[in-house]
């Protein structure tokens, strides 16, 4: 269940967690037009800091700029609203959700002059597939819905509307004993998961599929760079299931999931059932950084 912080910031105020409320004909509830990221803080020896903040205001306005909603404030207004309402509800850890949705007004399809809006939540939120997710790995299944195509739904933009097909496919696999669903693009190629991207190694080489049908990841930004430091053969590319059922290694990525292992696909074993060296190494490396303790990627981290 989720866990209720103090307050929510709405439009420039903070208002009491359990008023933060929108009427029910809110145009985004009924058309699914909003844009929001999922942004992680974490408590360190040194405090608590937010990891990659910029980077995720960034990809907020990108996505609301695609969606043709003007964000109503600028990044250094939205950057200082997202540390504030972390400090206002005195967290030391938490996942951050902005959202920029489109209010009350107009209905129909065309949203008119409908005033867009912006609300930011913190709350304390553990690993989002759990913890012996990260230990031990997750079971994942490919699911029958296909991801998005890239003229149907623009990829690049976290739209609230786009993750009824991660509903869904999540819904699948869940119902069959799974942990998370794999989603393929419409050419059979793997995509990513429900709210992850998704990486294997074999012989060696890391590989993950490129941005062309998938959402560009922060958290795959990250392994990739930290991946390129370890002098890993890295490659962005096409690869389809049958590859990940003989890698040695697969693992997902995402603010909410950081690096969970993946030990089975559709009832097969990958590798030999357990977390492999690199991904072992990368999930390692990564919780160093968020936690403050790897000196060399203090740049990724906003001090709240």
């Amino acid at each position: 269940m989720l866990q209720p912080s103090e307050k929510i910031w709405m439009d420039g105020t903070f208002v009491n967690w359990s008023d933060a409320s929108v009427h029910v004909l809110t145009h985004s509830l009924h058309y699914g037009l909003a844009a929001f990221e999922g942004i992680r803080c974490y408590k360190g020896r040194d405090g608590s800091a937010i990891f990659r903040l910029p980077e995720h205001v960034d990809r907020l306005f990108e996505s609301a700029h695609i969606a043709m909603m003007e964000i109503p404030y600028d990044k250094k207004q939205i950057t200082d609203a997202i540390v504030e309402t972390v400090r206002v509800n005195k967290l030391d850890a938490c996942y951050i959700r902005p959202l920029v949705y489109i209010g009350y007004g107009t209905m129909g399809l065309y949203p008119g002059d409908n005033p867009i809006k912006v609300a930011i939540a913190a709350w304390r939120w553990g690993t989002y597939l759990g913890e012996e997710a990260l230990t031990n790995g997750v079971r994942a299944k490919i699911s029958s819905f296909t991801r998005h195509h890239v003229n149907v739904s623009m990829t690049r933009a976290k739209i609230s509307g786009y993750y009824v097909n991660s509903i869904l496919a999540k819904r699948e696999v869940k119902a069959d004993g799974y942990d998370e669903a794999i989603l393929l693009d419409p050419d059979g190629y793997v995509a990513e998961c429900t709210g992850e991207n998704i990486f294997m190694v074999r012989k060696g080489q890391l590989k993950t599929t490129p941005l062309t049908s998938i959402l560009e990841g922060i958290t795959r930004n990250s392994v990739l760079q930290l991946a390129r430091e370890r002098n890993l053969p890295v490659s962005e590319e096409r690869f389809t299931r049958d590859a990940m059922y003989v890698a040695d290694e697969v693992f997902l990525t995402g603010t909410a999931a950081e690096v969970t292992p993946v030990r089975e696909i559709d009832g097969r074993r990958i590798g030999n059932g357990t977390p492999g060296p690199i991904t072992r190494d990368l999930q390692k490396t990564f919780f160093q950084i968020v936690r403050g303790e790897d000196r060399a990627h203090q740049a990724w981290l906003t001090r709240v």
